[in-house]
């Protein structure tokens, strides 16, 4: 048998104690992570349902309130107009918040932008909470607007926090948690919406004001958990604070590697400085990433899922659902979604980014196309409201493992730092204008087209299948350089990231020598 000699030994145990470093979850980045999509992500999905199951209480609230202020019933088309905005000004908000989003980070940082933020969720819960004290529906439409811009900040700002602060293994599972986080505060909404619990004519404006007690809790705890590293250290030039940092994070003192492809990052980019929104357009080497960003964006919105939040109801009434069991059946509508959303955590670094991508968007085409088909027979097969019911379950269950999550975890991957600001506002504005688009066309849809509506929704989900299929690759363990070097020969543009480049070579080098000498 062969010996094996001491260096050998050691070197293999190096490589294993690298190996168990970079799997490990340490409690700061845990805490970090649950209270950043805690505090911001899961008001976004609570905000997105929480007017869907008491619009009838609401409504009656807007009626009774213009008769009171006039001496006549409210006309129902003036009804439905502020309805309407009452659901739309969200995502309108959220378009806004998603305009501050490359300000905001770069002045304040990730952490102190989610902590700025919170603004925004308590000043519109507390107007809300009292609209019926003051007698206004008004202050509620205003209220979504700003409560939106909230969302569209934290939408953004959360997966680029997570995605900067995780280890590059990790990063993917870390970046599908906002996602998560914004399904249980669906769910959450869900649930509180049921009659019996707040769902009724006194319980609604508790319910509405519910969104500021996250906020509180990500105000106390936030500030004791660190900044993003690589914000400190290549955007602020604070080594000693970076360092200190990623040491929390990661729960040894070793991180020279880790800073050494910080600082490679950051002489890759030193030329181009902060990238606004048109130099991001104008730049060549990130054309096909932020077209890809787009594509992505639209693809999840415009595949037709917040029509299922925002009118879920009406869709169950529709499939032939008793009035009494709607309620329920949007709960588990909900609950499968975040069940789902749980498992593409686990699975999204053995499987990657790009096949559950592609796995979601299929299933989706797939249930829309069945939930036409189910929708026209309802009434002359007589399972067919059945069925229908299944195709919203199977749509829910492809949503939460691709299209919902991952587009965030992307996007984060696809830029480097000076350009991931702006191309999470450009992807955030995307998204909530496609959102905005969804909730005020779909009614008129599905008045018009009938269960055809969903086509519509199809033909979307199979364009951009198609589009990830042929231009997107597997981002899963790459280094934020690696991926831009993958994205440069469909930008036909030069971009080296090895050992033959010498100018790369020799600031590794010189990388190194400052490594050692830090060490010692």
């Amino acid at each position: 048998m062969d010996e094996v000699s001491p260096n050998t030994a050691m070197a293999e145990k190096e490589t294993w104690d690298e190996t168990e470093k970079k799997g490990r979850l340490t409690t700061v980045l845990v805490l970090a992570t649950l209270i950043a999509a805690f505090g911001s992500s899961f008001q976004y999905g609570y905000n997105v349902a929480v007017i869907n199951s008491p619009s009838q209480h609401m409504q009656l609230f807007y009626n009774a309130t213009y008769m009171e202020r006039y001496g006549t019933p409210m006309d129902s088309n003036l009804l439905t107009l502020l309805w309407s905005l009452s659901v739309s000004m969200y995502p309108l908000g959220g378009f806004f918040g998603s305009l501050m989003v490359a300000p905001l980070v770069n002045r304040l940082g990730r952490k102190g932008t989610l902590l700025f933020n919170n603004i925004f969720s308590i000043v519109p819960a507390v107007m809300m909470g009292i609209s019926e004290v003051v007698k206004s529906y008004e202050i509620i439409i205003v209220a979504r607007v700003i409560v939106g811009i909230c969302a569209g900040l934290s939408s953004n700002v959360v997966p680029m926090y997570l995605g900067e602060i995780a280890p590059k293994n990790l990063r993917g599972a870390l970046g599908i948690v906002p996602q998560l986080f914004i399904t249980v505060g669906i769910l959450c909404a869900q649930i509180l919406g049921i009659k019996q619990i707040l769902g009724n004519a006194s319980g609604w404006p508790i319910m509405l004001g519910l969104t500021a007690v996250p906020a509180v809790i990500q105000l106390m705890l936030l500030p004791f958990f660190p900044e993003s590293p690589r914000y400190m250290l290549i955007q602020k030039g604070d080594e000693k604070t970076a360092t200190k940092a990623l040491r929390r994070l990661r729960g040894w003192d070793d991180v020279d590697s880790e800073l050494s492809e910080m600082r490679l990052e950051e002489q890759s980019e030193k030329a181009e400085g902060h990238l606004s929104v048109l130099m991001l357009l104008a730049q060549r080497s990130l054309r096909w990433q932020l077209i890809s960003i787009i594509i992505m964006n639209m693809g999840q919105q415009l595949s037709g899922v917040n029509a299922i939040y925002y009118y879920a109801d009406d869709i169950y009434g529709t499939a032939g659902v008793e009035e009494n069991d709607i309620q329920y059946m949007t709960v588990g509508t909900g609950a499968v979604n975040v069940a789902m959303t749980i498992a593409a955590v686990f699975i999204v670094e053995a499987s990657g980014r790009r096949l559950l991508l592609l796995c979601g968007f299929g299933i989706c085409c797939i249930a829309c196309v069945l939930l036409t088909v189910a929708l026209a027979l309802q009434h002359t097969v007589s399972w067919m409201p059945s069925f229908s019911v299944a195709c919203v379950f199977a749509y829910i269950i492809g949503h939460a493992i691709g299209p919902s999550p991952i587009p965030y975890v992307v996007a984060t991957e696809m830029f480097r730092q000076s350009a991931r600001p702006a191309a999470f506002m450009v992807a955030g504005s995307v998204h909530w204008l496609s959102n905005f688009t969804i909730g005020l066309v779909y009614p008129f849809l599905a008045n018009g087209l009938g269960a055809y509506s969903f086509i519509i929704f199809a033909v979307i989900c199979l364009v951009t299948l198609i589009y990830i299929w042929l231009v997107v690759p597997e981002t899963k363990n790459k280094t934020f350089l690696e991926v831009c070097q993958m994205f440069a020969k469909r930008n036909k543009v030069d971009f080296k990231l090895n050992d033959d480049d010498d100018s790369l070579k020799k600031s590794k080098e010189s990388l190194e020598d400052v490594t050692k000498v830090t060490t010692f």
